[in-house]
């Protein structure tokens, strides 16, 4: 596990310098603190950290084939890697470390662009092939490891981070509004988009391929998407068991390890599969005072049951201590509140292991989200005549006050109502979305929003086109997985572990399981009410079925009250009026009327207003301050 940057000139007798590269590194240095590599070779220079996981003496980078034409350097873990080297010995391949990494350089001699299909991991890369003059970064199926690049002159510059893009001082730091509508709607900012305007995302399982001759144009090219499902001829206990038996593979592929390892466990659903797969397995969880937010009880009762050493904490009171310290690693925002909790699983674990298994994944590939129920109810709720919906139902729901738990019926019914106010053609995305065009009006300043060229659910139009004629609960999973996991999930669980140096893996996207999720009839996923249908029998195999069938909660802060309380002067700091209105971005009226009725308890705010927050703080330090790290 790394970091990993550099810069390469196209068709340019330009050369970067090592201290440009260096100093590039040094920015991302929390992703691999035990070691530096970077080299510049005909007008490129490949840069990384170390986190060492396999090949502690030997896997240092960049590593080279043979005759020292091909060179990478490599973020993320390849689990096939032993199965892949003895074929490409046989095809006569000497390998000079014990690395995983090395594996990828051979695959590309013998196999080309095709050498990453015959890849099984997360990983990001950028490779360079010296004899052919050709530059290829490289992101891997679904986006567990990130990679950032711009193309600015005749220059390409990338890293794991932006801030390693930024600190290279070759990409204009403009605003991209756009962006930033999408942000504040959704969260994060999906698709290859960032709020930088000249900065991209590579898109899960996408290449950039570079001739640097410059005879030709920067190409993106997709190697990998989630495949159209196509039926075979299994019983629910077949689906059962095959499911059972890849999963079984997936977790013991990803064991594959030189330091200690360990794995999260919240007692749900996806996190206790895993565990169960794991032999003499050591987790970690963390709790809450807030009863409506604490899971402890149910991770306590699934460690005991599967007999495995499990270590816990209650989080903090003080929270908000964390804020500074955490945005750094936001340079690529997102608004979701679980940064926190996450951050603090990952610290307690990184005090006892250096790699971590996850249960991310299982919700998108498997429907375990609210917003499958949610997109069903609607289609009931449209029973009810019209006048009673506009004029009694909805305007009622939305003059109630918010319970201050979680959730609750009457949260659940508000959201709901307020999901109902976005076009139906989003399907169940209604539901992730936290702010209508009415909404968007009233908070941007009207020049901003004059400015926006696309709507900001664009993506997900896009996505519902790109998944062709799937079954609906099919179709909903797919734009989960190729937007919230990537470009929300996957981003908070990458930046908040290594923030303190440990590697997650996460069995449930393993290639083969994913592929195989997108397999199973919908009935076996979301029917009516119930979700995660055949993924939750799986479970109540392994641990004990109130845990499994407990109602889902979610990792989260109690954010909504925290707001009026200790997260109140930071509120107040980034929300201030007169930074509002210097920022020239949004109405001040409406922020402040967003804070007024939060902070009196008539409304829940927290999703917009902690956006807000998120990015008011990232413009201070990444935009208009210029940071570099």
């Amino acid at each position: 596990m790394c970091g990993i940057t550099g810069i390469a000139y196209i068709g340019s007798a330009q050369s970067p310098t090592e201290e440009r590269i260096r100093r590039m590194c040094n920015v991302i240095l929390h992703r691999g603190p035990d070691e530096e590599g970077l080299g510049v070779e005909d007008g490129v220079g490949l840069g990384m950290r170390r986190l060492a996981i396999i090949d502690l003496s030997g896997g240092s980078q960049p590593i080279y084939n043979e005759d020292h034409t091909v060179r990478i350097v490599f973020n993320g873990e390849i689990y096939n890697f032993r199965d892949l080297r003895k074929n490409l010995e046989q095809h006569g391949h000497r390998f000079s470390t014990n690395s995983d990494t090395e594996s990828i350089v051979h695959a590309y001699e013998q196999y080309g662009l095709d050498g990453i299909n015959y890849l099984n991991g997360m990983f990001a890369f950028a490779l360079h092939d010296m004899k052919n003059k050709r530059l290829i970064l490289a992101r891997d199926h679904l986006g567990i490891k990130p990679l950032y690049y711009a193309i600015t002159g005749d220059a390409v510059v990338w890293g794991s981070e932006i801030k390693a893009v930024l600190a290279s001082g070759l990409v204009t730091l403009s605003l991209d509004v756009d962006a930033l509508h999408e942000f504040l709607t959704w969260e994060y900012v999906p698709g290859a988009g960032t709020l930088f305007r000249e900065i991209r995302k590579l898109e899960a399982g996408h290449l950039l391929v570079v001739d640097l001759t410059g005879r030709r144009a920067p190409q993106v090219k997709c190697f990998w998407d989630v495949p159209e499902p196509h039926s075979e001829a299994l019983t629910d206990a077949g689906w059962l068991e095959r499911l059972d038996a890849v999963i079984s593979e997936s977790v013991e592929r990803q064991l594959v390890s030189d330091v200690p390892l360990g794995a999260f466990l919240s007692g749900g659903v996806d996190s206790s599969l895993v565990v169960s797969k794991m032999p003499n397995a050591r987790t970690f969880s963390i709790g809450f005072d807030d009863p409506s937010y604490n899971e402890l009880p149910f991770s306590e009762e699934v460690a005991r049951h599967l007999g495995v050493s499990h270590t816990t904490q209650v989080i903090e009171p003080r929270v908000v201590d964390y804020f500074e310290h955490l945005m750094h690693f936001m340079d690529d925002p997102i608004g979701d509140f679980s940064i926190f909790p996450t951050y603090l699983v990952s610290r307690l674990a990184r005090e006892h292991v250096t790699v971590a298994l996850s249960g991310d994944g299982g919700d998108e590939l498997f429907g375990g989200y609210e917003t499958y129920v949610a997109s069903w109810m609607a289609g009931r709720y449209g029973m009810v005549p019209g006048v009673l919906r506009k004029h009694v139902v909805e305007p009622t729901l939305r003059r109630l006050k918010p319970q201050p738990q979680k959730k609750g019926l009457l949260n659940k019914a508000k959201r709901f109502a307020e999901g109902m106010a976005f076009p139906e053609e989003l399907g169940h995305a209604r539901w992730r979305a936290f702010m209508n065009e009415a909404d968007s009006a009233a908070l941007f300043d009207p020049g901003v929003m004059s400015a926006t060229s696309r709507p900001p659910w664009q993506h997900i139009l896009d996505l519902a086109a790109r998944a062709g004629n799937r079954d609906p609960v099919s179709k909903s999973l797919y734009i989960d997985t190729k937007s919230y996991l990537v470009d929300n999930c996957l981003v908070k669980t990458d930046r908040m572990s290594m923030a303190v140096s440990l590697e997650v893996r996460v069995p449930l996207l393993d290639k083969e399981v994913t592929e195989l999720a997108f397999m199973i009839p919908d009935q076996l996923k979301v029917a009516k009410r119930k979700t995660k249908v055949l993924l939750k029998r799986l479970a109540a195999k392994h641990v004990p079925e109130h845990c499994v069938y407990r109602p889902k909660e979610g990792f989260s802060i109690p954010i909504k009250s925290w707001l009026a309380t200790q997260f109140r002067p930071v509120l107040e700091t980034y929300l201030d009026p007169r930074r509002i209105k210097d920022g020239g971005l949004f109405q001040v009226d409406t922020v402040e009327r967003l804070k007024r009725e939060h902070l009196s308890g008539a409304q829940n705010h927290s999703h917009v207003l902690w956006s807000l927050i998120v990015f008011e703080k990232w413009r201070s330090e990444w935009l208009e301050g210029g940071a570099h790290g």
